[in-house]
């Protein structure tokens, strides 16, 4: 049977590593197999469990993968490997220089025995370097620093350029992502190459419309029916009635949305307000709160007293009623006043 070839190599992953165990005594690699999930299974076990297996402690484990991963790298087998270890820096380097973990094994195989392999090549190749995952970025491995800290640094200035509700279009956000890398090698200069560094970051993200912004938004990290009901409003650009809503969120997410509940996470949400009978707009449209009433009473605040057609213009640009329901309004004393040449204003 031939041994597997990773995906995107032209080097046998396993075969390599199993030559490389094999100049290491029986527990060392033993440990290795299990910590990095080289042997029949694909799991990798914990400290904990191979110390009870030996009847020693978290810590003698650590001590032995540590010393077996040296003795490795003193090894004529590891200097026979170098060929595997150029490949893995010329992919490294082919997917920009510093790739999330994630990204580079799935690019290089969906097996996950395979991955396991990689890996462990990556763990003890002296090229690779690895930044450790943290509150602002994923795991991901690169082979140039100097490449790694300006891509990080700019991924910090773009996230300091976002406010809490921007959502911006992919092409607009690698444009300014790119304004921040002005420094970089004209290789690394395509669209592919950062879009794959901006998933580096964790404090940047992107919603299920393509759309980019702080991760921790409601607008990006969607978690229920009002913020998959907001990006449906907004991607239609008008308003909508809640059961229009309810049907765009399955079409557009393919998503369950029972129109009752689409309809009461309207009503609770500030995102949006009621302009019509069971009609919804988003507020940044610049959509005035509140009834029929209140929204005559800002027109008037805003242009002073004016004529019934004029109030019924203006309000018909803020509700999707009738004019009668309007005029009905106006009606009311407490709050407007008609004057001698037929003009509204407000009651003071």
């Amino acid at each position: 049977m031939p041994v597997a070839t990773a995906d995107k190599t032209g080097f046998k992953p396993k075969a390599i590593v199993k030559k490389l165990l094999m100049a290491l005594p029986e527990r060392s690699r033993t440990v290795l197999e299990a910590r990095f999930g080289l042997g029949a299974g694909s799991e990798r076990v914990t400290l904990e469990s191979i110390g009870k297996r030996y009847g020693i402690t978290r810590e003698r484990v650590r001590q032995i993968e540590n010393h077996a991963l040296n003795s490795l790298k003193k090894s004529p087998a590891f200097e026979q490997a170098q060929a595997a270890f150029d490949e893995l820096e010329r992919i490294i380097d082919g997917l920009g220089g510093i790739v999330c973990e994630d990204d580079l094994l799935d690019f290089m195989t969906k097996d996950k025995s395979m991955q396991n392999h990689i890996y462990f090549l990556l763990v003890l190749g002296d090229p690779f370097k690895y930044r450790k995952e943290d509150n602002e970025v994923n795991r991901c491995w690169y082979v140039d620093p100097e490449l790694a800290r300006k891509v990080e640094n700019a991924l910090k200035n773009l996230y300091q350029s976002l406010s809490d509700e921007d959502l911006i279009p992919e092409g607009e956000m690698i444009d300014r992502f790119l304004k921040e890398l002005q420094t970089i090698n004209d290789k690394h200069r395509n669209d592919e190459v950062l879009r794959r560094w901006l998933k580096i970051s964790k404090t940047i993200g992107k919603n299920p419309l393509g759309e980019w912004g702080q991760a921790r938004s409601p607008n990006v990290k969607t978690k229920g029916v009002r913020d998959y009901a907001y990006l449906a409003v907004k991607k239609h650009g008008s308003p909508l009635h809640f059961r229009e809503v309810a049907g765009l969120i399955e079409k557009m997410f393919n998503r369950a949305a029972h129109v009752a509940t689409t309809h009461n996470e309207l009503i609770k949400d500030p995102r949006f307000v009621l302009v019509g009978r069971g009609m919804y707009a988003l507020r940044e449209w610049g959509y005035t709160q509140g009834v029929v009433r209140d929204v005559i009473r800002e027109v008037l605040r805003k242009s002073g007293p004016m004529t019934r057609d004029q109030i019924i213009k203006d309000v018909l640009k803020e509700r999707h009623v009738k004019p009668g329901t309007i005029l009905v309004n106006l009606q009311n004393q407490k709050y407007f006043k008609r004057g001698k040449d037929g003009r509204f204003s407000l009651v003071k």
